[in-house]
C-alpha cells in the first residue's frame, strides 16, 4: 500500500448529504444480499459495447491504476488511459460532477451519493465478463446497487481489525472492549483508533453488541439518542488514546517505537509491522468490524464509456486484480486473481471466505433516511457525525 485512504472531510461533506428515503441496510451479516431500495434519477444503462474510444480518463483512489496494470490495458485495448488521484470521498464526489471523468472508483461512503445525484449510471453487467467470476457476497450489495439494479463491479475489500502488541497486551483480547471497555484503561495513552468521522460507526457496533437497550440494528443508522451514546464511549475512550491515525507508516511507526500497543488497524498495516520490533497480532473479532467494499462506477457525463467498460472489464481480471491487490493491501474481488497472487497472500487476507466476509460491516454513508429501515424516526447524517467527531476530537 503506498497511499492511505482518508474519508470525508468537514469542509466539503456538508453540501453533499443523502437525503433521500428508504435505502436497505449495509448490515448483512445475517440477511441475505439486496441493494439499496430509494428511487434514483432515471439514467439509461449502456445496451451494448463498441470499439474503444482510444481514451479513458480514470479517477481512483492512490494505488488503484498504477502503471504496472495500466500499461498492459492501454496496449490490450488501445484506450490511453489518464490518471487522477483523490484524497477522500468526498473529492470523489466532487469531481465525478465535472463530466472531465469516465470511470471512478467509489467506496461506500460515496457511492449512493453519487448514484442519488445522477453522477454515475447503472452498469450493464453483461458488458463485463469477468464479472461473472466475482465472490457473490460482493454482488447486489445496498452500497453499489439500487432494487436489484447494480450501479458497478466490485474491486476489493477489506476489514478493519484489532491489533495489539503480543508482549505489552495480556491476555490476549478477542473482541473490541480491550479499546472501548474498562480494560482500556490499563493501556493508557497507547491505544490508538482511526481518525475519521467515520469512525463513529466502530463504537456503535461495539455499542450494537453490548448495549441491546439502545437497539442499535445498523451501525451507520443512528439516531439521536444513538448517535450521543456513541460519542459518549469515544469521548470516554479519548482518555486512553495516544494518538488517532489515518497515515498508515505513521500507524506501522507507532507499534514498532512502542508508543501504541493496541487498536484499529488494517491487515496491510500488520504485515508491514517489523517483527523485530514489534510482535503483533491482528484480528478480525467474532463481534464483527468495520470495513470497505470499493466499486469501479460509470460517470454519466463520460465521453469514453466503451473504454471505461473495458477497464472495468480489465481491472478484475486476474492478473490486474491480483496485482491492485497486493499493492493497495486487501482482498481481490475475482477469486481467480489469487492464482496470480504471492504465495500466502490470498489467504493472509482471506480473500473469498464468505464467513469472513459476514463479519463485516462495510462503510455506508450516514444519512437522515435510516439505512436500517426505520421510517417514525429521523437518523443522522453525516453532516451531524462531522460535527460530533470535531467534538470528540476536542
Amino acid at each position: 500500500m503506498r497511499s492511505v485512504r482518508t474519508l470525508a472531510t468537514a469542509a466539503a461533506v456538508g453540501a453533499m448529504i443523502l437525503t433521500f428515503g428508504g435505502c436497505g441496510s449495509s448490515d448483512d451479516n445475517k440477511s441475505s444480499n439486496g441493494g439499496a431500495t430509494f428511487t434514483p434519477p432515471d439514467l439509461p444503462m449502456k445496451k451494448s459495447l463498441g470499439k474503444g474510444e482510444g481514451a479513458v480518463s480514470i479517477l481512483a483512489w492512490a494505488g488503484y491504476a498504477e502503471k504496472e496494470w495500466v500499461t498492459p490495458f492501454e496496449k490490450a485495448t488501445g484506450c490511453k488511459a489518464t490518471v487522477k488521484y483523490f484524497n477522500t470521498s468526498d473529492d470523489a464526489v466532487n469531481l465525478i460532477k465535472s463530466g472531465d471523468y469516465d470511470v471512478v472508483s467509489a467506496s461506500g461512503d460515496a457511492s449512493l451519493r453519487m448514484i442519488a445525484a445522477g453522477s454515475v449510471e447503472p452498469v450493464n453487467t453483461d458488458l463485463v465478463p469477468n464479472y461473472k467470476d466475482v465472490y457473490p457476497f460482493l454482488k447486489d450489495r445496498p452500497w453499489n446497487s439500487v432494487n436489484g439494479q447494480m450501479y458497478g463491479i466490485p474491486h476489493g475489500y477489506g476489514a478493519n481489525l484489532l491489533m495489539w502488541n503480543k508482549k505489552d497486551v495480556n491476555p490476549a483480547p478477542t473482541d473490541w472492549s480491550v479499546v472501548f471497555g474498562p480494560d482500556a484503561a490499563k493501556y493508557k495513552g497507547k491505544v490508538t483508533a482511526y481518525d475519521s468521522p467515520i469512525y463513529i460507526a466502530d463504537a456503535a457496533l461495539y455499542l450494537m453488541n453490548t448495549k441491546p437497550d439502545l437497539k442499535i440494528k445498523d451501525p451507520y443508522a443512528l439516531d439521536q439518542k444513538q448517535l450521543d451514546a456513541a460519542v459518549a464511549l469515544l469521548k470516554e475512550q479519548k482518555k486512553n488514546v495516544g494518538e488517532y491515525w489515518s497515515d498508515y507508516a505513521k500507524e506501522q511507526s507507532a507499534f514498532e517505537t512502542g508508543d501504541t500497543v493496541v487498536g484499529t488497524t488494517w491487515q496491510v498495516i500488520a504485515s508491514a509491522v517489523d517483527p523485530k520490533k514489534a510482535d503483533v497480532e491482528a484480528i478480525l473479532p467474532d463481534s464483527g468490524s468495520t470495513g470497505w467494499s470499493d466499486t469501479w462506477m460509470v460517470a454519466t457525463k463520460s465521453k469514453h464509456k466503451n473504454c471505461a467498460y473495458l477497464w472495468m472489464n480489465d481491472i478484475i481480471s486476474p492478473k490486474a486484480n491480483a496485482a491492485v491487490a497486493q499493492y493497495f493491501g486487501e482482498s481481490p474481488s475475482n477469486p481467480k486473481a489469487c492464482e496470480f497472487a504471492a504465495k500466502g497472500f490470498c489467504d493472509t487476507y482471506h480473500a473469498g471466505d464468505a464467513a469472513y466476509a459476514a463479519k463485516i460491516h462495510y462503510w455506508n454513508t450516514p444519512t437522515a433516511a435510516c439505512l436500517d429501515g426505520r421510517k417514525n424516526v429521523k437518523c443522522t447524517d453525516y453532516q451531524q457525525w462531522t460535527q460530533a467527531w470535531t467534538e470528540v476530537k476536542g
